[in-house]
């Protein structure tokens, strides 16, 4: 049986995911990871050079990964942010993670902070280009376009990000009752802000 590096590595990030996802950063265990993936720890070091390298790569790898899955179409923008809900629901790690790399690094940088912002501003830069802010001067419509992208990620996220205070405030038992009560809100509250001059 030969050794399959390519699995291997698959199985130390979907490992690394969830413990990172559980436990946050500091919490996280090499032992752990390494256990899960069936891997030895020296794998996860030659393979990610480390715990802090490690976190750093899935944070980003499912930042890509919601990236090319979802765009905000400024064109049918409530369906976007619809399909936007539904990856959040059916990936609540990346909120975890994000929570975690807030929590842990204080608001100061972050793992591949150049790549992530030149990834967004790219985001911003479709939506600009898709006719959003059209008829403002730079730097102006520009800065439209991100405050736009800022309140869209929020209205999305914060269904996941804080799930008691989702329970509290529909006083809602049924989970999933809520959850599509919250999908059908948000992008008709997108619906109503797209159509605001």
């Amino acid at each position: 049986m030969t050794y399959d590096a390519e699995a291997t590595r698959r199985r130390i990030f979907e490992a690394a995911t969830a413990e990172f996802a559980e436990h946050g950063l500091a919490g996280a265990r090499v032992e752990r990871i390494a256990a899960s993936a069936k891997a030895n720890k020296q794998a996860i070091y030659l393979y990610y050079g480390g715990k802090d390298k490690l976190f750093g790569t899935v944070v980003r790898a499912k930042l890509e990964e919601i990236c090319h899955a979802v765009r905000l179409d400024q064109a049918s923008l409530p369906e976007s942010v619809g399909l936007l809900f539904d990856w959040y629901q059916e990936h609540p790690e990346l909120i975890r993670l994000l929570l975690w790399e807030a929590l842990e690094t204080g608001g100061g940088p972050v793992a591949g902070e150049d790549e992530r912002r030149e990834a967004y501003r790219e985001n911003v830069r479709e939506i600009r280009d898709g006719g959003f802010g059209a008829g403002l001067d730079e730097p102006r419509r520009t800065q439209e376009a991100q405050d736009w992208m800022f309140t869209i990620l929020g209205l999305v996220a914060w269904n996941f990000t804080v799930p008691q205070l989702r329970r509290l405030v529909l006083d809602e038992p049924d989970d999933a009752v809520a959850i599509a009560r919250r999908r059908a809100a948000v992008i008709e509250a997108v619906r109503r802000l797209t159509r605001t001059p």
